[in-house]
């Protein structure tokens, strides 16, 4: 072999060495969600009995590791599954702490359906609910509990409620505001920490001042809005708050609908993706500027922490605005081999600060397609760059069906619907995201200031949102979604055709466009 050829060689192996993924973290992300549901699922003394198990298997790997110190490829793996351990250890007492909180806490023994006066702190917006399920318009609300009284008792307790309340006097509350109400008790809907829900009898007795910059963030939703109803026809008007900052208070029924059938309603969630483009325009803008970088990362972080005041500060979207961080790095590195470990630490990170998330729908999702997007993705795009498609439908495609395979499974045990044109759709739309995204933001920000110049901006977006608006309408009209069976058995199904899937099309190899001859 000549030097020439060693060298080619040796810039090969660094390459694909360079592309390993780092999956180091994976074990200790999967161990600290694991040992959280099962402790909010199943109860304190399952998240105990957890924790203990990790420990005693920890011990014992342990005592491997040490044994074993000379086999270098051993102590590495038995190191890795020894730290994943311990943060199933931990992950399994903090989950069983707050389980045993939320058993013991004393709206628990307050008999079903007794009315107290309760006193909360709205945490979230109120969102519509379904008025066939609930009998009548209806709102749910996210809030912290401060006190309630009954029988003449007051008690100060905290913890985490769920209100279901009428739409009057409900809708236009903002987070951060304590509100006082009579209410009946009911049990939680589902194992998340929540204590209790109240289903409020009218409107609030009364309601404090929200902090200064949710007043500030609820006047920029609300002058968006009206700018973009000035600007658009009613279902684009309706549809772009909820593109841009989750906002779907206007969206209409027909498009809510037909987002659903199409697998299209993250789009109208705060997602990773929204922080994704919003923070890459941010940093294209400095670069074009010729601004120092450094300056442009402060940039980029103020833009963050001000669209996650204007999205509300809620799990979910600090959930996304991390995913976001983290598909960006992604995407500006172009290294996998850091976006994994980034992941997982994030992973870790948010259910250490907000056990609840493990059970979080949205969250799993989120994980899920960000890992597939890291992943998967990749390799599929490289796979059809070498079977002649052009790179940005490559990449399109590889993205859209990577976020497709690896959310199926939860979603088919979640909703039992299983829409056939996804990948299609999904595809046909991503086009014009970014442009929504940006115009939008920027509307946002002129609303505040004068209407007229926002309307001009917003009257932009009406062509991609015609045809993000036409293609769910056309897809939605088709009615190619499949519905299945909900519950944990359809969607172990569905893992294993997905996992399947995956092997089958994961690349065999590089192929070589100069031939393999020997000569």
């Amino acid at each position: 072999m000549t030097a020439t050829e060693r060298a080619e060689a040796g810039e090969r192996g660094s390459i694909e060495a360079s592309e390993v993924l780092d999956a180091r973290l994976v074990p200790a992300a999967v161990c600290g969600w694991g040992a959280t549901v099962v402790a909010l699922v199943a109860g304190w003394q399952a998240g105990v009995g957890v924790a203990a198990g990790c420990a005693a298997a920890g011990a014992g790997v342990l005592a491997l590791a040490l044994r074993r110190a000379r086999a270098g490829w051993v102590s590495a793996v038995a190191w890795v599954v020894l730290g994943a351990l311990l943060i199933g250890v931990g992950f399994g007492v903090a989950g069983a702490w707050h389980a045993h909180r939320v058993q013991a806490h004393p709206l628990g023994a307050v008999r079903a359906g007794q009315r107290v006066v309760a006193v909360v702190e709205v945490g979230d917006d109120p969102k519509r609910v379904s008025a066939k399920s609930f009998g009548g318009p209806k709102v749910m609300v996210r809030a912290g509990l401060v006190e309630y009284r009954l029988g003449g008792r007051v008690v100060r307790s905290g913890g985490a409620v769920t209100v279901l309340a009428p739409a009057a006097g409900w809708r236009g509350l903002l987070p951060g505001q304590r509100v006082e109400f009579g209410a009946r008790v009911t049990r939680p809907w589902r194992s998340d920490l929540t204590v209790a829900v109240l289903r409020a009898d009218g409107a609030p007795v009364s309601a404090s001042a929200p902090p200064w910059w949710q007043r500030a963030a609820g006047v920029v939703r609300s002058a968006f809005g009206s700018s973009a109803h000035r600007a658009l026809s009613e279902d684009a008007a309706g549809l772009l708050p909820g593109l841009v900052i989750g906002d779907t208070s206007g969206l209409t029924e027909h498009v809510q609908e037909n987002f659903r059938e199409t697998d299209l309603a993250h789009l109208t969630a705060v997602s990773g993706a929204n922080i994704t483009i919003l923070l890459g325009a941010v940093l294209v803008s400095m670069r074009a500027l010729t601004v120092d970088p450094r300056i442009g990362a402060i940039a980029a972080g103020a833009a963050l922490v001000m669209f996650v005041i204007l999205a509300r500060p809620s799990p979910s979207v600090l959930r996304a605005a991390v995913m976001g961080a983290i598909a960006l790095l992604a995407l500006c590195t172009g290294r996998r081999k850091q976006a994994l470990p980034a992941l997982c630490a994030a992973v870790i990170g948010l259910l250490a600060w907000s056990p609840g998330l493990a059970v979080d729908a949205g969250f799993a999702l989120s994980v899920l397609a960000t890992a597939g997007l890291i992943v998967i993705a990749p390799g599929w795009s490289e796979w059809l760059r070498a079977h002649g498609w052009w790179r940005i439908p490559a990449d399109s495609f590889a993205v859209a069906a990577a976020a497709f395979v690896v959310t199926t499974p939860l979603v088919v045990a979640l909703t039992g619907h299983l829409s056939l044109v996804a990948i299609v759709v999904n595809m046909l739309v991503e086009p014009v995201i970014a442009p929504i995204t940006i115009l939008g933001a920027l509307g946002a920000m002129l609303a505040v200031v004068w209407w007229l110049p926002a309307a001009v901006v917003l009257h932009c977006t009406a062509p991609p949102l015609w045809w993000l608006l036409t293609v769910a309408d056309r897809a939605a009209a088709l009615g190619a979604s499949v519905a299945l069976p909900t519950g944990l058995r359809s969607g172990l199904v569905a893992a294993v055709v997905c996992a399947l899937v995956i092997a089958g099309l994961r690349p065999r190899g590089r192929a070589d466009p100069e031939g393999s001859g020997s000569g």
